[in-house]
């Protein structure tokens, strides 16, 4: 009988998923705020809470993020990388200090201490990969010249996580130096072997791959990124850095290959990943925090905004894509609640949780919403300006090199 439970609200929440795309192809809106409001109500404190299909929502939640990233690397190649993130590391530097400062200084403001205040000013630094990549694939922007300085920015900063986890983790545990740089020290490792893996290798990853029966490479490439980032995950790193470069190492016709293979799989547990989001957010613990996380949220805007508008003038890019570039950068999602519920287990205020989850929700919502807006309001004010007919639309470039060696 529990077997049959969970195969019904599986069955629901995937119909349920697919009848909200069908609302949003309809009145041309980003599916993810329905998506993510559809879990608050069937979530802890919801409507109508799920109650047998938690580990088939949380587990498909992960291979979202990790299916979001794979696709997004299989659109660059490790040259292009490696150019990006040379070219971009003074802007991710101040993407760094820009976006964690609003949270630093609201915990310390509130009085809840250091550690809280490095917690809290994690939670405001960190972009959603998993809702940015999805932005970007459904505005039909992955081929702007600005898109290479997003994900630039949005590698450096699970590079950073990288780094910040461990710490975070030994200031919450109390550990010794010893211990927190060491395990610093194998988070560093598993990403240059990765790295030169993806560089040096990636020939003899794509003949691993490699096959030409579409049934064999689904099942490898899937296979061979679920496995890396799940490695990854284990030994400190983030697991969407590890589809990352799987997805960096193909190219070529194998990458677009297993880029339509994979397509239909990353929409559905991309999906399933907003909906777990929203699912284990409890909408009676928003209200109290609600005040804070819309300054909170609001300030984010604007830094994110300066951040994205800076690294893609710095790139040579035009205004509109400087803005594009902006609104990419602004939602919030997954590494944010993690770090939250970190700080949260390890006791070190119980109001972190609820504050990064109402913040999160509301940039989370409002980061789609703004991306798919702010083309048209750019031409409204163009019209209004000038009385005549709207700016001229960045062209497109379907590769990115332009924006790497630009300077």
């Amino acid at each position: 009988m529990h077997a049959a439970e969970a195969l019904i609200e599986i069955g629901a929440v995937i119909l349920g998923l697919g009848l909200l795309g069908a609302v949003s192809a309809r009145f041309g809106i980003s599916p993810i705020p329905l998506y993510l409001l559809a879990g608050l109500a069937f979530g802890r404190g919801g409507v109508l809470p799920l109650a047998t299909s938690e580990e088939f929502t949380a587990t498909g939640a992960e291979i979202g993020v990790i299916l979001l990233l794979f696709t997004l690397g299989l659109e660059y190649t490790a040259p292009e990388l490696v150019g990006t993130l040379r070219h971009n590391a003074v802007a991710g530097v101040v993407d760094l200090v820009l976006n964690a400062a609003p949270g630093v200084a609201t915990a310390l403001l509130l009085g809840w201490g250091p550690v809280a205040a490095v917690a809290l000013g994690g939670v405001t630094y960190v972009t959603s990969s998993g809702i940015t990549a999805k932005v970007l694939a459904d505005l039909q922007w992955l081929g702007n010249r600005e898109v290479p300085v997003v994900l630039s920015l949005l590698v450096f900063e699970d590079l950073t996580m990288a780094v910040y986890l461990p710490i975070l983790t030994a200031l919450l545990a109390g550990v010794s130096l010893v211990a927190g740089l060491t395990t610093l020290a194998i988070a560093a490792v598993t990403i240059t072997v990765i790295l030169i893996v993806a560089l040096r290798f990636g020939r003899y990853v794509e003949l691993f791959v490699a096959s030409p029966n579409e049934e064999v490479l689904l099942l490898k490439a899937l296979g061979l990124t679920i496995l890396v980032a799940g490695v990854a995950q284990a030994l400190q790193v983030s697991a969407a850095v590890g589809a990352f470069l799987v997805g960096i190492a193909l190219s070529g016709p194998l990458a677009h290959t297993a880029r339509e293979l994979l397509t239909p799989l990353r929409d559905l547990f991309a999906a399933v990943f907003f909906v777990f989001f929203g699912l284990h957010t409890d909408p009676g613990a928003l209200p109290p925090m609600l005040g804070i996380a819309v300054a909170l949220a609001f300030v984010s805007i604007l830094t994110k905004l300066a951040t994205g508008w800076w690294a893609a003038r710095r790139a040579g890019i035009s205004p509109l894509g400087r803005a594009r570039a902006g609104v990419a950068l602004t939602p919030r999602g997954e590494f944010n609640i993690v770090i939250a519920g970190l700080a949260v287990s390890a006791g070190v205020n119980d109001r972190i949780g609820p504050l990064a989850a109402a913040y999160v929700l509301i940039l989370a919502v409002l980061g789609p919403i703004l991306a798919r807006s702010l083309e048209p309001i750019v031409r409204w004010r163009a019209r209004r300006r000038n009385g005549g007919p709207p700016a001229a639309e960045e062209p497109q470039n379907p590769s990115p090199e332009p924006a790497v060696s630009a300077t």
